[in-house]
């Protein structure tokens, strides 16, 4: 019964987010604002799915310059997780087949996120360029999942060297995000589902990685975020165990 109040209460809310949000993104289409407007808005089903997001930043985090953020990247509750932890003026770069989900691809488009059809190496390369470009014309920051695709409890994937390659290109420092474990975590019909913790690392500095290949860089952001996401698992099982939330 739950799990089903839970859908219904998921299902509304998503689709009156969907289309007041169009209408509102109309008076200024693809205003990098909006990302984070509406990321924190869905962000807000956390408690619908009976968890406890936690969220921690570095000091001086929401006067950070223009970036690439990285993020782990678990299943579909990134969307109530990960999200609340979006700064302003920073766009997501997602598969271009997002744009045909009923309400919300639209919605994708208009709060100015990029999309790329990873079928095509040739455009998805030009994406890339599209991305050093932005960086100079405006401040404006880039989120990226560098595994490519759901990890759905495999752990840590490898990752592609997309995101590292417009970090240097551009000059801007990479900022880990890492998203304590969701999978099989959440159950629709248990009322509380526990804690998630959601930390953004410090920035790393890609100059130091000028006389390196790419894929130090890569390997370099892989390990801290693997390191993080081993702390935070242990943290929220220790707290879970003793009743802390």
């Amino acid at each position: 019964m739950l799990s089903i109040l839970r859908f219904i209460v998921v299902v509304i809310y998503s689709i009156l987010v969907c289309v007041f949000g169009c209408i509102y993104c109309l008076f200024s289409p693809r205003n990098p604002r909006h990302v984070a407007t509406f990321g924190h808005l869905f962000g807000r089903l956390s408690s619908v799915f009976g968890l406890k997001v936690e969220l921690r930043k570095p000091e001086g985090a929401d006067n950070y310059p223009n970036a690439i953020y990285i993020a782990n990247h678990q299943n579909n509750y990134d969307m109530v997780t990960a999200a609340k932890i979006v700064q302003p003026t920073t766009v997501t770069v997602g598969k271009k087949s997002l744009l045909w989900i009923p309400f919300f691809g639209l919605l994708y488009w208009l709060t100015g996120n990029l999309l790329i059809d990873r079928d095509n190496r040739a455009k998805a390369h030009g994406t890339i360029g599209e991305l050093i470009e932005q960086f100079k014309k405006k401040k404006i920051s880039f989120w990226m999942f560098p595994e490519g695709t759901r990890s759905r409890g495999r752990g840590l994937l490898p990752f592609k060297t997309g995101a590292f390659h417009a970090a240097m290109a551009a000059g801007v420092p990479i900022i880990p995000i890492v998203v304590s474990n969701t999978h099989d975590k959440i159950k629709l019909n248990r009322l509380n589902n526990g804690l998630v913790i959601v930390e953004m690392l410090p920035p790393v500095d890609t100059a130091a990685f000028a006389d390196q290949s790419v894929r130090k860089l890569a390997t370099h952001c892989r390990e801290l975020m693997l390191t993080k996401l081993d702390e935070l698992n242990a943290e929220v099982a220790g707290r879970e165990a003793s009743g802390k939330r």
